[in-house]
């Protein structure tokens, strides 16, 4: 039998079946025709499980869940158990909210915290022209091209004496991008020990900046684009 040469393009979905926690701002069921900022949250390890209850514990859902209002959606997925946040399945997350949802493209925002704070450095690493910006907390160093970062703002937090995460993982990272060029805050803490994400997620300055930060439109329909050709 000869062989016959073809070409041809296989697209793979990634299957991701996560509990989460969702947030809708004042205002989203009355305004039909309006989007609005979103905020992806991602945990830290001692999260992980099945109870997504567990997702709220910190960070920005527990002061949510203590009364704080946001001006955007805000959407908590649960990680399972012995598993770490990984980037192609977040695309494939995010894909999902996104169509369910009414987000504004442009203002689509990463945080999270230890565990959670690494998810941050590798999802925008993996793809940043998602990301009008990025928050960092008491996070692992990560292996990623600081040149990715150039367009992507960032704030950085971390416990001067963070005895799970040492404040020289953070410092790293800091240093790294800026010399590539990336536009860096970097918030630390004197006293605070792993816990900076109480102080960090508790000033209003950092939603202040947070909502100030937009990628063009014409990038943010790019970037939603492109990742829907390798996730679902």
């Amino acid at each position: 039998m000869k062989a016959k040469k073809s070409e041809c393009c296989v697209t793979v979905a990634r299957q991701v079946s996560w509990r989460y926690l969702l947030y809708l701002p004042d205002g989203y069921s009355e305004k039909a025709d309006a989007r609005f900022p979103m905020i992806l949250f991602l945990h830290g390890a001692g999260e992980r499980g099945t109870d997504v209850r567990k997702a709220a514990v910190n960070g920005i859902p527990r002061r949510l869940e203590q009364g704080f209002k946001l001006p955007a959606i805000v959407v908590a997925p649960q990680c399972p158990a012995g598993e770490w946040w990984e980037p192609d399945s977040l695309l494939a997350f995010l894909d999902r909210m996104q169509a369910g949802l009414r987000v504004d493209a442009s203002r689509i925002y990463v945080t999270g915290l230890s565990m959670g704070g690494h998810g941050t450095w590798t999802l925008v690493n993996r793809a940043p022209e998602r990301f009008a910006a990025a928050v960092p907390v008491c996070a692992p160093k990560a292996f990623v091209d600081a040149a990715r970062f150039r367009h992507v703002p960032i704030w950085c937090f971390h416990g001067a004496l963070d005895s799970v995460v040492p404040l020289a993982d953070s410092a790293l990272m800091v240093r790294r991008l800026r010399e590539a060029g990336a536009d860096v805050k970097f918030t630390v803490y004197p006293d605070a020990d792993h816990d900076s994400w109480t102080p960090a997620y508790s000033d209003r300055a950092l939603y202040e900046w947070l909502f100030k930060q937009k990628r063009p439109r014409s990038r943010a329909a790019r970037g939603q684009d492109s990742s829907r050709a390798t996730s679902a």
